[in-house]
């Protein structure tokens, strides 16, 4: 197991995707703030930034092989309403032999960058021809390793 990032989400942490989302109308609910469901949706965009850089994604396109999500987590500090631009950056935190962490921090720009709410998934490794997890080839693990190293 190879253990990339440590903290606790904090600003001092390097994150090796960030990316900035505007908050729609639309994505509120009927409390007046926006509903938890797109936090994760929001997580989803950051990884999947995350999988076209490290070339997850042409591994699946080229041999049916890629990630699926196991578990899900998500803290949240205070609520987003719209307008509002959030900052959500992930990073690899873990890579195991078929599985990986990521986390999380989601910042409020309205609010001077803010933490809003902070999360991790755990992704495993699977090859969707039979189902079943697969260990993280060696090519993916050196891409990720470089791609978070990268970001010194």
């Amino acid at each position: 197991m190879i253990i990339l990032a440590q903290g606790d989400n904090s600003e001092s942490t390097k994150w090796a995707v960030s990316t900035e989302i505007t908050v729609n109308w639309g994505d509120m609910d009927a409390l007046g703030h926006v509903n938890h469901s797109k936090f994760a949706t929001w997580m989803e965009t950051a990884r999947m930034s995350y999988f076209s850089e490290v070339g997850m994604m042409e591994i699946y396109e080229n041999s049916n092989i890629g990630p699926i999500l196991a578990r899900i987590e998500a803290d949240y500090k205070f609520p987003i309403v719209f307008p509002d631009v959030v900052n959500v950056r992930t990073s690899v935190s873990r890579i195991g032999n078929s599985s990986f962490d990521m986390k999380y921090q989601i910042s409020s720009l309205n609010r001077g960058g803010e933490v809003a709410a902070t999360g991790k998934v755990v992704g495993v490794l699977v090859d969707y021809n039979t189902g079943k997890s697969i260990p993280i080839p060696e090519e993916l693990r050196k891409s990720i390793i470089d791609f978070e190293g990268s970001m010194d």
